[in-house]
């Protein structure tokens, strides 16, 4: 069987304060999937189980993001998240404090 597209979704998060690549992250896919309806589960003899999603989430420090923690922002499919380098760190003018951007695609497949 082949994987076959349906959907991609893109957003983008910020952790104002604090360099949490984590809370970017969910803060990204959030922003991905707030505005979606996703009505075709019917027409494909699908359930919103069989998704398989893969999240893509691009950020200054991979390693940094808990990747099960974003899974978990998800309610429904069969979740796979894959963190590489992008987004941006924004260092304060003073001080330690750092402000993580975290881009996210959102990918939905089927089985065909």
């Amino acid at each position: 069987m082949a994987l076959v597209r349906y959907v991609t979704e893109m957003g983008m998060g910020i952790d104002v304060h604090g360099g949490d690549y984590t809370k970017a992250a969910k803060r990204a896919v959030s922003d991905a999937i707030r505005h979606s309806s996703l009505n075709f589960f019917h027409a494909l003899n699908k359930s919103p189980d069989d998704m398989r999603i893969t999240v893509n989430i691009g950020v200054a420090e991979p390693n940094n993001v808990d990747r099960a923690a974003v899974a978990a922002t998800l309610p429904y499919g069969n979740v796979t998240v894959e963190t590489v380098f992008g987004g941006l760190n924004v260092p304060a003018d003073q001080g330690n404090d750092l402000m993580v951007i975290a881009n996210a695609a959102v990918i939905v497949r089927f089985e065909e």
